[in-house]
């Protein structure tokens, strides 16, 4: 089954074949950079089930906590993070899980960095909405 994705504008996209690996949430203050947020996700997949359909890509290179040099990959329009290097190897990346055109079948299995993670994040404990509530009472009494 192919996945489809792409970047924030549309200038990038992408279609992903065969089945990825599980995905991993990660607490690390880079991810949170990257992000704007308080984790990241990342969806490992082999190389060769990755192809860009349109655009291209730029890349910026940063040393990471582990000591390895870590390529990102990004939409030179919109900046959108598309994938980076994955330490499984050369035949993998760590694509952005949020760029795929249908995310509702993603499952995180595991979170890394828990000791970056936000005090104040309980997934099993935040107030859930599926839309932009109309009233933000519910918030406030949160």
């Amino acid at each position: 089954m192919t996945k489809a994705g792409g970047c924030q504008c549309g200038t990038v996209r992408y279609e992903l074949t065969g089945e990825p690996l599980a995905p991993i949430i990660c607490h690390c203050t880079e991810c949170q950079k990257q992000t704007s947020s308080a984790f990241g996700m990342t969806l490992p997949v082999a190389k060769r089930d990755f192809r860009l359909t349109s655009g291209s890509l730029e890349q910026w290179r940063r040393m990471a906590d582990s000591g390895r040099e870590l390529a990102c990959f990004f939409c030179p329009e919109c900046g959108s993070h598309v994938y980076h290097s994955s330490s499984l190897g050369p035949d993998y990346w760590h694509l952005k899980p949020g760029t795929l055109d249908d995310t509702s079948w993603l499952a995180p299995v595991a979170q890394l960095w828990t000791d970056s993670a936000q005090p104040w994040l309980d997934l099993a404990d935040l107030a859930s909405f599926r839309r932009q509530p109309a009233d933000i009472a519910a918030l406030l009494e949160r």
